[in-house]
């Protein structure tokens, strides 16, 4: 039976706004572990598989919370998921000793067994700079691709993920892709994605669909709080239109709240055509 107690747990230490989640991937690669737990979230490689990021919350206290798992929910979720996926070790982000420690606990994981601090691997001027973009842009770094669906696309949407390539610790190459994302408490003003970005979750989500034939048209009212998304759609004959749709809302909502952090405030999807058999060209 799989024990919590076996895995191997590694801490990633640094100040707020130092370049942690900008450097988690890399210092994950570089000691063999596949599984971050940072601000609330459990990634695996390039996939959320668990939490909701403390980033979201309306206050700093709230961040705080979540970040720590002091919510039983919350918390409960992360442990479930572990158990499900049985990591061999998990490397823990925190602003200081104390803090991984206590997620540590909260989340009865073993005691850490090593400790990697952000000026081990970042120059006092990267740290600089890092805080820097910080305090005057109020931007925020999660170490996972704003599209987690990358490979089937051709090429990257860069507006808002930014993509680094690079060598990490000792040489070893690694790749890896970061939201770049502002807390709604930011006082700093309001986040946005482009809208294109929306678009094309909608289109990837449509192209898993059986039912769903062809999204023809998306009208988004992106607010700092989150999108209000209408969309029109053509559903293929012979499917259920009411119950595919609300299959497919559900989808969108759980995606675009998972990719891009923010959340759905409304989303309305209507059905604006039928693609029978026969009707092969006529919405091209």
């Amino acid at each position: 039976m799989y024990s919590l107690s076996k895995i191997r747990v590694c801490a990633f230490v640094g100040p707020s706004g130092t370049g942690k989640s900008y450097r988690a991937q890399m210092v994950a690669g570089a000691n063999n572990i596949n599984y971050i737990i940072d601000d609330g979230l459990l990634i695996k490689d390039n996939e959320v598989i668990a939490g909701n990021s403390a980033k979201k919350a309306s206050t700093k206290i709230e961040t705080v919370k979540h970040a720590l798992f002091l919510h039983e929910k919350e918390k409960q979720e992360i442990i479930k998921k572990i158990k499900e996926f049985k990591p061999e070790a998990i490397l823990v982000l925190g602003t200081s000793d104390q803090m991984v420690a206590k997620i540590v606990k909260n989340l009865g994981l073993p005691e850490i067994s090593k400790t990697i601090y952000i000026n081990d691997v970042a120059t006092q001027e990267e740290m600089k700079t890092a805080r820097r973009i910080r305090v005057t842009e109020g931007k925020h770094v999660i170490p996972v691709p704003t599209f987690e669906i990358k490979k089937d696309f051709s090429g990257y949407i860069l507006d808002p993920l930014q993509i680094f390539k690079s060598r990490g610790i000792g040489g070893k190459p690694y790749i890896s892709e970061k939201s770049i994302i502002r807390p709604t408490f930011s006082y700093l003003g309001n986040f946005t994605i482009s809208d294109t970005v929306f678009r094309q979750i909608l289109e990837y989500l449509c192209s898993k669909s059986n039912a769903i034939y062809k999204v023809v048209k998306t009208r988004i009212n992106n607010y700092g709080e989150g999108p209000e998304i209408y969309v029109e759609v053509i559903i293929n004959y012979g499917y259920n239109i009411i119950e595919e749709l609300k299959i497919f809302k559900d989808k969108c909502i759980k995606e675009i709240e998972m990719l891009t952090t923010m959340n759905v405030q409304k989303i309305e999807i209507i059905a604006k055509g039928i693609k029978a058999p026969d009707e092969i060209e006529r919405w091209k």
